[in-house]
């Protein structure tokens, strides 16, 4: 069985091994990058594709008849023809959970910079600033304590009640939206309907799959709800947010701030309004990507691989 790994660059750069996929056939190929004129001879022969962010079109499905089986080494699918790959018998898989833990390390890692930036004041110490002081410290940003503040997540599945775990061991206030009530709701969470949730929330952050209903949820209309002293967080999909409405609000300081992982377009262009922003932390899709996350994917990888080359499938998507 012939597998190729089309983009295993970004899951595995180096510091893990292919082993437990490579292990599963004597012909297996590890492509670091495939630029979109590549993917068809590269996957022409292949029974077993790996992608993580190669776009499987059902036109290129439909060219590649020995395709049995993809799988997407990331939770999101959008980047597969699910149909068209149903339609044409081909298995999709994908890894569900392997990241809550470090997802929601990263949302509180963005909340803290953006309530007491250590960051910024690393970079005047190192600038001597500090050494040029004339009293023993200086703060000329705000610094806010958690306790007491009301986090808003929008979408409650696993990244989001890690979150919820660590906004309540921060001795913060707890609302929650989501499109049905969620049955495991915390005892100390309220839930509410969106609109409500952004208004009364310090921190908004998002956690919720994209679709059609929710593209660009976070608009003009829904930023003009928040607190001028709110901060908005994405760590979830881009396109969730209207970019141009969000900037917008960053420079009118109708909102605080705002901690984006996530962009509409990734990489961005290098013109975009909210690159040069004091009050908007951009870090680049990384939420996902600590060394223990990554290890887990592609145990959960080789573990669907190994079940469907076995006769069963797991963590099928169509």
């Amino acid at each position: 069985m012939k597998i190729v790994v089309l983009d295993g660059y970004t899951t595995n750069p180096g510091d893990l091994s292919w082993q437990g996929i490579e292990a599963l056939s004597a012909d297996c190929t590890v492509y670091e990058r495939t630029e979109s004129q590549h993917v068809l001879a590269r996957a022409a022969d292949a029974e077993c594709l790996l992608v993580n962010k190669v776009v499987l079109s059902q036109a290129l499905l439909q060219q590649l008849p020995k395709l049995k089986y993809i799988g997407v080494l990331a939770t999101g699918v959008n980047v597969i023809d699910l149909p068209a790959a149903r339609e044409l018998g081909i298995c999709v898989t994908n890894i569900p959970a392997y990241g809550p833990a470090s997802v929601a390390q990263m949302v509180f890692s963005h909340l803290l910079n953006l309530v007491q930036p250590v960051s910024y004041y690393a970079a005047t110490v190192r600038e001597g600033r500090w050494s040029a002081s004339p009293d023993f410290c200086y703060y000329d940003h705000r610094m806010l304590e958690l306790e007491g503040l009301t986090m808003g997540l929008v979408g409650f599945g696993a990244i989001a009640q890690r979150v919820a775990k660590l906004a309540d061991a921060f001795g913060m206030k707890l609302l929650v939206h989501t499109r049905n009530t969620p049955k495991n709701l915390p005892a100390h969470a309220q839930y509410v309907g969106c609109d409500e949730l952004f208004s009364r929330s310090d921190v908004v952050s998002l956690h919720c799959p994209l679709n059609e209903a929710n593209q660009q949820m976070v608009n003009a209309a829904r930023l003009g709800l928040m607190k001028s002293s709110a901060y908005l967080i994405n760590t979830a999909r881009g396109p969730l947010i209207d970019e141009a409405a969000l900037y917008r609000a960053l420079c009118e300081k109708r909102i605080a701030g705002a901690a984006l992982d996530v962009l509409s377009q990734e990489p961005p262009a290098v013109d975009n309004p909210l690159l040069g922003l004091d009050n908007c932390v951009i870090t680049p899709h990384i939420a996902w990507a600590t060394l223990a996350a990554r290890a887990r994917l592609l145990d959960i990888a080789a573990d669907n691989l190994r079940t469907f080359i076995n006769g069963q499938a797991i963590n099928q998507v169509n």
